[in-house]
């Protein structure tokens, strides 16, 4: 999946989150921004994220960029926030017979997405 603009700017929003709350040096500060700006997909920018633990009051994902839609426990979401990571797990949805991937968050809860590779 593509890294789209406003995921970037999320991501160097919580970086720079990181930074400001001393977690990252400036040097480490610069190395993710690079590595984000470099990224062309969200598994790529998750690579600056992965060791990150979740903000707490860090910036908020604009309205409607990636959510997860609740249902049944899990989440139905149109496409991944940059610091899900993808699992091998695909299925077909009963409901409209799209094949969905299965993702993790951070807080380990699972989330469905379309699959862009079908």
């Amino acid at each position: 999946m593509r890294l789209s603009d406003p995921d970037r700017e999320r991501l160097f929003e919580r970086l720079k989150h990181h930074a400001a709350t001393g977690a990252l040096s400036l040097e480490e500060l610069e190395r993710r921004v690079e590595l984000v700006a470099r990224a062309e997909t969200a598994a790529e920018a998750q690579a600056a994220m992965a060791d990150l633990p979740a903000s707490v009051g860090a910036p908020a994902p604009a309205p409607g960029q990636g959510r997860a839609r609740g249902r049944r426990g899990h989440g139905h979401a149109d496409w991944p926030e940059p610091d899900w990571q993808a699992t091998s797990e695909r299925f077909r949805d009963p409901r409209s017979g799209q094949v969905m991937r299965v993702w993790e968050d951070p807080a380990d809860r699972r989330h469905y997405v379309p699959d862009a590779g079908n």
